[in-house]
């Protein structure tokens, strides 16, 4: 059986960023990390992320930067939240 991408395709994501910003929204205590794009003839840029971690004391916050860098292969060090700490919907500061 063959492993399911987890992942969109890197340039996919990167062209959902807005001037050095990319916004996505969390579901935390998911079955499973995964990375998805918006639907199709949406115009919101919001990339979709679950992650397995609880959102407690920035445990979520981690897991979505880990994830993140792994997808984007950049540095963890290199991604930072902007916005939205304690909120589902986050700005991710990323590197141009």
């Amino acid at each position: 059986m063959a492993k399911k991408n987890l992942f969109p395709p890197r340039e996919e994501m990167l062209a959902l960023a807005k001037d050095g910003e990319l916004t996505v929204k969390v579901t935390p205590n998911a079955g499973e990390n995964s990375i998805s794009l918006p639907g199709k003839g949406g115009s919101d840029l919001t990339l979709l992320v679950r992650i397995t971690a609880t959102p407690e004391n920035g445990k979520a916050n981690a897991a979505v930067l880990k994830l993140l860098s792994k997808a984007l292969g950049l540095p963890k060090t290199s991604l930072a939240i902007i916005r939205g700490h304690n909120a589902r919907t986050k700005v991710i500061a990323i590197p141009d």
